[in-house]
């Protein structure tokens, strides 16, 4: 009866009266039961915090150990431009300092809606090339594009992000892979995009990427590296083979700042943290608030 006349109320939306005229009870015998229904656990009353943007970044910063977290009203991947281009502002990049540029949509929606100026900054892409046609996973590309955008020198991977064993060798014998391969163990600042789980990946990337069984639990991706939400980097095939920014090498940088912007990425962004493959964060309010939830709630 408890569980009865809490639903009825509380999801039902019908008031005490109502009940008690279907049930054929008094209307303080529903109340009596109501009240019982709360101090039993049956139903459960919550206020949540209403946090603004500043104060749910910085909730989110410490409850995730990063350096920082933009938060942004607009649900739309070039609303992270604003933030973004504060943070790199303050890293105060130099003419010779390294910038390393990720890639996917919401790298490619801040770099087109615009970066600081940054003359003669050493513009990096984080992997080689992929065999795969869409805009969004071109690294050369954005490398360019970004050392357009800030005034930069790009330099260029002209090599495929995962050879064949047997190629690896040769395409890192090239004296240009060399030297642009060589930044990476001096970046200062790195932008990267935080991939959702890899069933959803695969989806929305028509399944293009061979299927890899070991992926199955991962939790997202930065740069190809595939982490679970506990922050654990899988071993996978590519794992120490690609021709891309080590997991130690981001681990080392001052500062990455990843972008992540949906409900569905909550747990790659808790992975990504927990992985340490970031120290900075910038998202919309929704996902912030999806993942403080989850946060709260233990996850």
């Amino acid at each position: 009866m408890l569980h009865t006349v809490a639903k009825m109320h509380y999801i039902g939306e019908m008031s005490q009266v109502q009940i008690a005229k279907q049930l054929g009870l008094s209307t303080a015998t529903i109340s009596r039961l109501l009240q019982r229904a709360r101090a039993e656990g049956i139903v459960r009353i919550e206020v949540r915090d209403i946090y603004a943007p500043d104060e749910l970044g910085l909730e989110l910063a410490r409850k995730l150990g990063l350096s920082r977290v933009e938060v942004v009203d607009a649900p739309v991947s070039g609303a992270l431009a604003v933030p973004l281009s504060r943070m790199l502002a303050a890293a105060d990049l130099r003419a010779g300092r390294v910038l390393m540029i990720g890639w996917g949509r919401t790298v490619s929606a801040v770099i087109e809606a615009g970066l600081p100026p940054m003359p003669g900054v050493l513009v990096v892409p984080s992997t080689g090339g992929m065999q795969q046609h869409a805009q969004h996973f071109q690294s050369n590309e954005f490398a360019r594009r970004a050392a357009e955008a800030t005034g930069g020198v790009p330099h260029f991977i002209h090599a495929p992000y995962l050879p064949d064993p047997e190629a690896r060798t040769f395409f890192l014998a090239d004296s240009s892979v060399q030297e642009s391969v060589g930044l990476w163990d001096r970046i200062d600042a790195a932008v990267v995009g935080i991939g959702q789980p890899y069933g959803l990946e695969r989806a929305v990337s028509g399944g293009a990427a061979p299927v890899e069984p070991a992926l199955a639990n991962a939790a997202g991706d930065v740069v190809r590296h595939y982490f679970t939400r506990d922050g654990q980097v899988l071993d996978w095939r590519g794992e120490g083979q690609m021709i891309a920014v080590s997991a130690q090498q981001l681990r080392a940088t001052p500062l990455v700042i990843g972008l992540a912007v949906g409900e569905a990425k909550v747990t790659s962004i808790l992975g990504a943290a927990r992985s340490r493959l970031i120290t900075a964060l910038i998202t919309d309010t929704r996902t912030a608030e999806a993942l403080l939830e989850s946060l709260v709630q233990g996850a």
